[in-house]
């Protein structure tokens, strides 16, 4: 973890984020929106599967699967419209910034970490609530799956 209590992965994306002219912020968030995973293919064809992240403005769904103790490893797996480009940079943010690392790690990242990509005057408040809610989504499921 950082100085940011961030894990090393998620911190070098905030600090690109941050390094970065505000104009230059919206895209490169674009530029994650591209690279945002396709869901594998057990859960393409299950929308049950996921669960929705109602507080973004774009259909959201995203769900996790948690590994064995002690590492417990995180896979996470969002799903969202191309249309979506914003919605999709920041779940690709997430993906790339936390998936397989531990669910400790993960739990213990601020839950400021969207205002901290700087986006707050790019984006609108209700979509930057939206990206928050992703994050606190995976932090929930994974309080759940560690708790059974």
């Amino acid at each position: 973890m950082t100085v940011q209590n961030m894990p090393a992965q998620l911190a070098e994306i905030v600090n690109d984020f941050q390094s970065m002219e505000e104009s230059e912020r919206l895209e490169l968030l674009l530029d994650f929106s591209r690279s945002l995973p396709p869901l594998p293919e057990r859960l393409a064809g299950h929308p049950e599967l996921l669960e929705q992240v109602v507080e973004c403005q774009s259909p959201l769904f995203l769900t996790i699967e948690v590994g064995q103790a002690p590492e417990r490893a995180v896979q996470l797996y969002f799903s969202a419209p191309p249309e979506a480009p914003t919605t999709r940079g920041f779940a690709s943010v997430l993906h790339e910034g936390l998936n397989g690392l531990p669910a400790e790690q993960i739990l213990a990242v601020p839950d400021d970490v969207t205002d901290q990509l700087g986006l707050t005057r790019a984006i609108s408040p209700l979509r930057m609530r939206g990206m928050a809610a992703m994050l606190g989504r995976v932090k929930r499921k994974i309080r759940e799956a560690t708790a059974a």
